[in-house]
């Protein structure tokens, strides 16, 4: 069963009414009712397309945080062969918020390193819901370093809603983790390639998402901070997350028109949970068309890398 948002009820009331209408005709319980059918997926689709063409940016909080979009995992199943994951930092043990290991992509060999939420209650259990503990930004800053010693080039995916808060992640140097995972990826001599395919939660995304070129799905987020938690700094008032989602720029257009990402991937009408394959493909044919342009590049990446982000701080 799809998971309807709260601003999509038109949309649900109406194709609610059309699988009543299917399972009538197949049970032969009513007439002919193919004409009506049909008139109200067009109803449904134009809904589906007046919503979507308009969605306020707390809209978009809330559709790049739907439990149906494809996950880390999906993007690596749907992109990758022979993946072979790593697990631990060699320090403390196996945060599995955080995926990754080495791969294929087109036959060539790449380091993937993404946040995982998980797509059920055991699932989201086992990944801590995508919130990462220092123990997985260090395993992070091992996969790193093995790309660059073998000069393997690197692609994140990133979708949290930020580090994890807990006491015992704290203890064991959160912010610590997090400030040495953005420098190995500042670091990198190889090309990097970073796509946020959710959430991407303040020093949590940004930890892995340090790369050479940004790039955001159409209905993604990414902030420093969350909107109910700025809501709550500013105002002391967590329901005016809304102005906070406006006012925070956190959209993949805002942040386009800022130069803060470099590109942004096409999402399906309604929303990548709608049709996962077509934008893992979308996605996909993006990074290709990067590796492309970085295989025929005589380019220093650490260097550009370091004028990209020195280039953020003068123009804004």
């Amino acid at each position: 069963m799809y998971n309807y948002l709260d601003f999509e009820k038109p949309v649900q009331d109406l194709e609610l009414k059309i699988l009543e209408l299917k399972k009538l005709a197949e049970n032969g319980e009513a007439v002919d009712v193919a004409d009506e059918i049909s008139r109200l997926e067009k109803r449904s689709r134009d809904a589906l397309r007046d919503l979507y063409k308009a969605l306020t940016p707390w809209q978009k909080v809330q559709v790049a945080r739907h439990p149906d979009r494809p996950h880390c995992v999906d993007y690596i199943k749907g992109l990758f062969s022979d993946f072979t994951p790593l697990a631990g930092d060699r320090n403390f043990g196996d945060d599995q918020a955080i995926v990754g290991g080495f791969a294929r992509f087109h036959g060539e060999p790449v380091a993937v390193i993404g946040q995982e939420k998980g797509s059920d209650t055991a699932s989201r259990i086992k990944h801590n819901f995508g919130s990462v503990r220092p123990e997985g930004y260090r395993k992070a800053v091992r996969l790193m370093e093995l790309a660059d010693r073998f000069k393997i080039p690197l692609l994140t995916l990133v979708d949290t809603a930020g580090a994890y808060p807990g006491v015992g992640a704290e203890e064991r140097g959160q912010a610590e983790a997090i400030a040495r995972s953005t420098s190995a990826c500042l670091g990198l001599k190889v090309p990097s390639i970073s796509v946020v395919i959710g959430e991407g939660g303040s020093g949590g995304a940004i930890a892995i998402a340090t790369a050479n070129r940004v790039y955001m799905l159409e209905h993604a987020i990414y902030s420093v901070i969350s909107p109910e938690g700025a809501a709550s700094i500013l105002w002391r008032d967590t329901t005016r997350s809304k102005d906070a989602a406006t006012n925070m720029k956190i959209t993949a257009q805002d942040l386009l028109e800022m130069k803060i990402i470099d590109a942004i991937v096409p999402e399906p009408m309604g929303g990548a949970q709608r049709a996962p394959e077509t934008v893992i493909a979308a996605t996909g044919d993006l990074i290709a068309r990067t590796m492309k342009d970085f295989a025929g590049a005589n380019t220093d990446f650490r260097e550009q890398r370091r004028e990209k982000y020195l280039a953020m701080g003068r123009s804004l």
